[in-house]
């Protein structure tokens, strides 16, 4: 069982994270701000894990440091749960379409933190969450997972549907890397022997 829980506390947010990568994508998200419980409930339904986050932070301010550090301790989730990555697909794609929205999510475990964060979101708020966050919350998770992400959207007009597209693509992208290949279930998929 590929199962952790991660603790997070800083001054401004106090995290835990249940993660079971190998779930059935059921979710008890309560993160402070609606709108991202929304797209983790997403995340985790088209990815298949089982996810439960808790976070209490300084949302008084605003979601920026809610929506950052619980993408840094998806990270590390992530990079836990996988341990040497024995086994793994490694890589993972998906092209998604909602409505008038087209999302490309690539991504690979390579050990290496990158984000091509290719989105025009067309507003600068949905409801009262900053769709500048959804590039923080990405960027939290890639250095802590250490992954190459790649998002590029090939179309679409309506905020909401942009962001939603981007969180099922993740899902259904990292449900495809973080898969067994039974073919290489005890090897690392790296000539150099390691992915950390």
């Amino acid at each position: 069982m590929r199962k952790v829980t991660i603790e997070r506390n800083t001054n401004e947010t106090q995290i835990t994270i249940q993660l079971n990568l190998d779930g059935t994508g059921q979710y008890q998200n309560q993160s402070g701000c609606g709108f991202l419980d929304h797209m983790l409930d997403l995340f985790t339904r088209h990815g298949r894990f089982d996810l439960q986050v808790s976070c209490k932070g300084d949302t008084w301010i605003d979601y920026h440091h809610t929506t950052e550090d619980i993408g840094i301790a998806l990270g590390q989730a992530f990079s836990k749960a996988l341990g040497d990555m024995r086994g793994i697909n490694r890589y993972g794609s998906f092209l998604l379409p909602m409505d008038e929205t087209l999302m490309l999510c690539a991504l690979d475990f390579s050990g290496r933190s990158y984000l091509n964060y290719d989105v025009a979101i067309p507003t600068a708020k949905v409801g009262d969450f900053d769709t500048e966050l959804v590039e923080e919350f990405m960027l939290g998770f890639v250095r802590a997972a250490g992954t190459t992400l790649h998002f590029k959207q090939l179309a679409g007009s309506n905020s909401h549907h942009i962001i939603e597209a981007m969180f099922k693509a993740f899902g259904r992208t990292l449900k495809q890397a973080v898969a067994i290949d039974q073919q290489y279930a005890d090897e690392i998929p790296s000539t150099k022997g390691l992915l950390k």
